[in-house]
């Protein structure tokens, strides 16, 4: 089976890179981008230098899904920053089409701020934008999306899962062709940004933890308090026992007992 885009991100005059192996999806779209060739996908059966948030490594497993969306845009970077809820959007609706395990509703995704798809608790997927300035004033965006079909990675310090590991016999190129359909909808509502509180809204009725005990991560520091929302940047809302409420632009987040584990770390 081929990687290919479906009809309607066809339609949507998207564009398509397919590699058999490749040392970063991002990498390969951001260069797109920044030649003004999208909107355009870069994936790969494998890859062999990707990327995490805060320069983490990454590589890509063969039969795991590793693709890039690359555009450029002519909006704030503070704006082009929540495309990073519309593509988890457009992950979980596309995970729920072709996953069968996934379509029950106490066992759908959920999304985990700011970048991950988790289920069960465990990590599924993950989320990495990145954006450079252009001369004229806009903006190479290029959003990473790894997804754990066939296998999960072991040696992380939270729990991780794959389609393949909950009984799903789902291929990388079968929710790839889901995924470039979804996304046109979904970046249809976002409308490039002024759909914003609509994307915010959807995120949220997915939002995993909320309302719970979350600790985040910030550097050399740890916030505690109780997921309230994400405010109409994106930031995560937490409101501390005092009553204080911090908005968080990044961080890593852990919920329950990881949560005290995280704080006293």
């Amino acid at each position: 089976m081929s990687f290919a885009l479906g009809a309607v991100a066809v339609a949507a005059g998207h564009s398509l890179q397919a590699f058999d192996t490749v040392g970063s999806t991002n990498a390969e779209g951001l260069a797109l981008a920044r030649e003004g060739r999208g909107p355009a996908w870069v994936v790969a059966r494998s890859q062999t230098a990707g990327r995490g948030r805060r320069g983490r490594e990454w590589s890509t497993e063969r039969g795991n899904l590793a693709a890039s969306f690359a555009t450029t845009l002519d909006v704030a970077p503070a704006t082009a920053a929540t495309l990073g809820f519309v593509a988890g959007l457009a992950l979980e609706t596309a995970l729920r089409q072709v996953a069968k395990s996934l379509q029950a509703r106490d066992a759908r995704p959920e999304l985990k701020w700011p970048n991950d798809v988790i289920v069960d608790g465990a990590k599924l997927a993950g989320i990495l934008l990145e954006a450079d300035a252009l001369a004229d004033g806009r903006l190479a965006v290029v959003v990473g999306i790894g997804v754990n079909v066939v296998s999960a990675p072991e040696d992380l310090p939270y729990p991780a899962t794959s389609l393949a590991a909950r009984g799903d016999e789902v291929e990388a190129e079968q929710l790839f062709t889901a995924l470039a359909d979804s996304l046109v909808g979904w970046l249809e509502v976002w409308d490039s940004g002024r759909g914003l509180a609509a994307v915010r809204k959807a995120w949220m009725a997915r939002a995993a933890g909320l309302g719970s005990q979350v600790a985040v991560e910030l550097g050399g520091r740890t916030i505690r308090g109780r997921f309230e929302s994400i405010d109409d940047s994106g930031r995560l809302v937490i409101r501390a026992q005092t009553g204080v409420a911090t908005a968080i632009s990044a961080g890593d987040v852990y919920f329950g007992s990881a949560s005290s584990h995280a704080a006293q770390g």
